[in-house]
This record gives C-alpha cells, structure tokens and sequence, in this order.
C-alpha cells in the first residue's frame, strides 16, 4: 500500500484545465495549449507523498531545472516556453511555476550512472550487472564505475514502483533509433552535469531524465541542426528529487554516501523513532520540524554550491 497520505485539490484557476497531480507537480493546460507545470513543496519517500512539506522545496527545484537548462541548450533543446505565472494563480505559485511546450512524452526513465549505489547496486550484488549490462567485480556501494553507463527504468504511476530494464527492451519499446538517441543524450547531458557539479565539489552520482517528442513547427527553432533529433528535454533535471548529489570531500566507496537530498526523511521514516512500520498497512506520519530544517537545508545547500548564488 502507498500513495499519498493526503491528496492535494488541485487549485482551480480561470483559464486553467487542471490535468494532473504527481508527487510534486501539479499539472494544467492554458488556452493557448501549452502546458503550466507547477512544483510543490510535497515530498515523497518510499513510494508515499508524505502529509508535511518542505518549505521552498518546489521553488528550489523549479530555479535549479532552469538554471541546467540554461546549461544544457547546446546538448539538447527542453520544454520551457516562459516561467510567467498565470492571470488569477495564486501569489504562491511565483518562482515554482514553469509554462512549457506540449510533448508526447517518451514512456521510459532515462537513468545515467557514474557511480554504483542504490538499486543498481542491489543488481550488482546479485549478478554483476545493472540493467543487463556486465560489471566488473570487486565494486561496492559509491564506488566508480569503469565509465557512465545508461540504465533505463519503466515509468510508474504514483505509488508505484519504477522497475530497472534493459536498453533491449527499450529500443522493442520505442524502436532502435529512438532508443539509441535516448542513449547517446542521456549520457551526453550526465557527463556534462558531472563535470560542472565537480567543479563545484559535487559528485554527480546518477540522474533521471525525461525526453518527448516535440509537436509543433517550430520544435528545432534556436537548436543546432546537428544536435536537434526531435527530442526535447522535459519534467525537470538535474535536481535533488531526480539525482544523487554527494559532497566530493567526503566520497567513501564501502558505505552510503553523504547526499544532497531527502536522504534526512528516509533515515527518519526507517529508524525507530518515527515508530512507521515501512511493511505494514498504515501510512508514514508527519515530520518533525528538525527533520523539515534540514531536509530544507539540504536543498538549499545544493541549489547555491551547483549555481554559485545565494538562496534567497
């Protein structure tokens, strides 16, 4: 049993078709057609939305995705038109509100690893492989991997869990030639991210991305002829909802890294302080407040080493 400990209403704004409530992002669509993606401060954890928010947290995910963006543009075009809040929305949706074109999105989580770690080491242990694709031995958790590898991973509803597949079973998915440019970009966007997250003492772990077809007119319009392939990156990226963020001076292969993330609400959610039963029937309870400041913490400290600016 999961989901969410207390579903959401969606908000109702004139002009506004809502279409869907995720873990984090409320979905409309405008009367122009484009779609106005909206970040929560929810949080999720072991397939639950838990009933406590974190404050800031869908601003801060919503500024982090347009700042690497921003980064990204020559690698691949994405789906932001503007970050204008609609006539009639609430004051709160400043700085978590993105408008964005319409893609047909690409039923596969689109997952880069550099280092070995969660459920890829779970594989590992078991058959020296993640996603089908042989390792060598002596690995442990947080180590290295030879070099980046793509993993994909099935789309799960809200509740669900997102299973590990093999790049074979994509490309029978999506066919051989989308498949490959799914590939070839997911890796091309992680190196990149790797690069300048090191830089700034971050280790970039593994990331989860998401592609779509574009469906208007102008889908190559401002992207070089030899990078656009028709795929435009969507949702968000490079966050710590959808990555493993580690502080660089710390990395220790043979134990769980220290991580830029809600890492502080599962360890709370698992210990014997909450008193949550993670098998049982009942949802997880409330955070405390310490568990919310730090978590919040975490975010922020991510946002300003990644981007170099102050979280205001």
């Amino acid at each position: 049993m999961s989901g969410f400990v207390e579903k959401p209403e969606p908000v109702q704004v004139p002009g506004l078709l809502h279409l869907h409530t995720g873990k984090v992002r409320d979905l409309y669509r405008n009367e122009a057609g484009d779609l106005v993606m909206v970040a929560s401060d929810r949080v999720s954890a072991y397939d639950w939305v838990l009933p406590t928010e974190i404050p800031d947290k869908g601003r801060i995910l919503t500024q982090l995705s347009l700042w690497w963006f921003e980064q990204l543009a020559d690698l691949v075009p994405n789906h932001v038109i503007s970050t204008e809040v609609p006539a009639g929305a609430p004051a709160d949706w400043e700085g978590r509100t993105t408008v964005c074109r319409s893609l047909r999105m690409i039923p596969v989580e689109c997952v880069a690893r550099g280092y070995l770690t969660g459920s890829g080491l779970a594989e590992y242990e078991q058959a020296r492989t993640v996603c089908g694709l042989a390792l060598p031995e002596g690995l442990t958790d947080g180590s290295e991997l030879p070099g980046p590898i793509f993993t994909p991973a099935t789309k799960a509803a809200v509740g669900d869990h997102d299973e590990n597949v093999s790049y074979e079973e994509v490309a029978r998915e999506v066919g051989a030639e989308t498949a490959a440019q799914l590939r070839q970009l997911t890796l091309a966007v992680y190196q990149r991210a790797r690069d300048v997250a090191l830089d700034r003492g971050i280790i970039l772990a593994d990331t989860k991305l998401e592609f779509g077809h574009g469906t208007g007119a102008d889908d190559g319009i401002g992207v070089p002829a030899e990078n656009h392939v028709g795929l435009f990156l969507g949702d968000e990226v490079l966050t710590p909802d959808s990555s493993r963020f580690w502080p660089a001076d710390q990395w220790q292969p043979g134990r769980p890294q220290p991580s830029f993330d809600k890492q502080f609400v599962r360890d709370w959610l698992s210990g014997a302080d909450s008193g949550w039963d993670r098998n049982g029937q009942l949802p997880p309870p409330p955070l405390p407040e310490k568990i919310v400041e730090q978590t919040r913490a975490k975010y922020v400290e991510a946002y300003s080493r990644l981007t170099g600016l102050d979280w205001a």
